[in-house]
C-alpha cells in the first residue's frame, strides 16, 4: 500500500474516516465496476483508488472552466454546507436545495443561467438539473452511489453520496484542486478552509 498511498489526493485514512467508500446494499449494473467487495452485512464497498482517480479527473475537467461557467446543485441537505463553502472559496455557482426548473432552458426567467458544465450530488434527487443539462447539451458530472444509474451523465464519481462527511470531503478536494489548478492559491499555499469546514456542523 505504501507507494500507492502517496499518489492519492489525500491520505487514505481521511477517505476511510469519511465513509466515502461505503455504498448501499443495492447495486446497479453500471456501478458494479467500481465495487471492490461486498461486506458480510450486504453493503457494497467502493474502490478507493477509483474514487480518488475520478475526483482528480473531475477537478481537471472543471479547471478548464471559469467559476461562473460551472453550476453545482445538491437537493439533499447533507451537502448544503459543503456546497456553500465551495462556492464561497471558488466563486463557482452553487445551488443548495431545490433546483428551480427551467433556469437553464428558459431564457425568459430572471434566474436564467447558461452553465458550460453541471455537477450534481445525486442524479436521482437532482434529476431535473440532469435533464435540463442534457437538453441543452452540457456535460454532467455526478456523485454516484452503488444504487445510481448513469444515464445522461458524462462523468461519474463513485462514492457514498448520502453522508455529510463523504460529500464534504469530495467538495473539499474539488475546491482545493480547482483553486490550485486555476492559480487561486500561490505556490504551496494551503486553502484557507479545512476539511472540517466542509464536513462539520
Amino acid at each position: 500500500m505504501g507507494e500507492e498511498q502517496e499518489n492519492l489526493l489525500i491520505e487514505s485514512k481521511e477517505y476511510l474516516k469519511s465513509g466515502i467508500h461505503i455504498g448501499t446494499k443495492f447495486k446497479t449494473k453500471y456501478m458494479a465496476k467500481f465495487i471492490y467487495k461486498t461486506r458480510p452485512d450486504g453493503l457494497s464497498v467502493l474502490n478507493l483508488k477509483q474514487i480518488d482517480e475520478r475526483v482528480a479527473i473531475a477537478a481537471n475537467f472543471l479547471a478548464q472552466y471559469e467559476p461562473e461557467q460551472i453550476l453545482i446543485t445538491c437537493r439533499r441537505e447533507n451537502g448544503w454546507k459543503a456546497l456553500k463553502k465551495l462556492g464561497e472559496l471558488t466563486g463557482i455557482k452553487v445551488l443548495p436545495g431545490r433546483y428551480p426548473p427551467g433556469i437553464m432552458t428558459n431564457p425568459n426567467l430572471e434566474t436564467f443561467t447558461e452553465p458550460q458544465v453541471v455537477f450534481v450530488c445525486d442524479p436521482w434527487p437532482d434529476k431535473n438539473a440532469v435533464e435540463d443539462a442534457f437538453k441543452i447539451g452540457v456535460p454532467v458530472i455526478a456523485l454516484c452511489d452503488t444504487n445510481n444509474q448513469s444515464n445522461k451523465l458524462d462523468l461519474v464519481i463513485p462514492c457514498n453520496n448520502k453522508g455529510k462527511k463523504s460529500i464534504g470531503l469530495i467538495f473539499y478536494l474539488i475546491a482545493r484542486e480547482y483553486m490550485q489548478k486555476k492559480g487561486m492559491l500561490a505556490g504551496n499555499e494551503e486553502m484557507s478552509a479545512s476539511i472540517e469546514d466542509f464536513t462539520e456542523e
